[in-house]
């Protein structure tokens, strides 16, 4: 789906505000490294004594790129923001995943309540043998949770691999070019949406892991 030209022009380019290709990865040094160098002149500790005009001309300036920024280094808001780009739109807020990858999310629920059974019996004992026993299996519940995390993590990271696999197409095909429209924006939404949810769920568990270290 194309957007009119007018609905893309209104849209800040934040790679091209950090003089990064549009592309589906990046890598995270070099794209701080620039920032870095692009915002060093603007920097608020640089010109504090410079006229009013002038601070506030570079405080803007200093906002803008430290936006693109953030938005560019973090997968999930660099991919929202290149589907944005190129097709005039945010992606819409669909619950469109691969079977496998909601049955995997089906699975953690499930851990997320079993785990939030135990720590609602563990917050009624009383008895100091009890909660020895409870502590015991705490620990076994917080292994658990990690374990759990550390797959979302390995999911992440394949995510991120094959996001890396596509930059070659997004290079071979000018900005301006007809061509852009056969590049594999709907995997690209699918991974957007996919790690979404992974951050989410690893918040979930995370959050259950601190209630059990109390």
């Amino acid at each position: 789906m194309s957007a009119a030209p007018d609905a893309l022009r209104e849209i800040t380019d934040n790679f091209a505000l950090l003089d990064e290709p549009r592309r589906p990865w990046l890598d995270p040094e070099e794209l701080k490294q620039k920032f870095l160098a692009r915002s060093a002149g603007v920097h608020p500790d640089r010109i504090h004594t410079a006229p009013e005009t002038v601070r506030k001309a570079a405080g803007d300036r200093y906002a803008e790129l430290n936006a693109a920024y953030n938005c560019l280094r973090e997968p999930k808001n660099r991919l929202r923001h290149l589907l944005e780009l190129e097709l005039g739109a945010a992606p819409a807020d669909l619950e469109r995943l691969p079977t496998d990858v909601t049955d995997g999310f089906f699975e953690l629920g499930r851990i997320c309540k079993e785990a939030d059974i135990f720590l609602a019996e563990r917050a009624r004992v009383q008895s100091p043998l009890l909660k020895v026993q409870l502590f015991e299996r705490g620990h076994e519940w917080t292994e658990k949770l990690l374990a759990q995390q550390r797959e979302l993590h390995a999911k992440r990271d394949g995510l991120l691999a094959e996001l890396r696999s596509m930059n070659p197409a997004w290079d071979a095909v000018s900005s301006a070019s007809a061509l852009r429209a056969g590049l594999p924006f709907e995997r690209l939404e699918q991974i957007y949406r996919t790690l979404g949810y992974l951050g989410r769920w690893f918040e979930q568990l995370q959050e259950r892991i601190v209630q059990l270290s109390f």
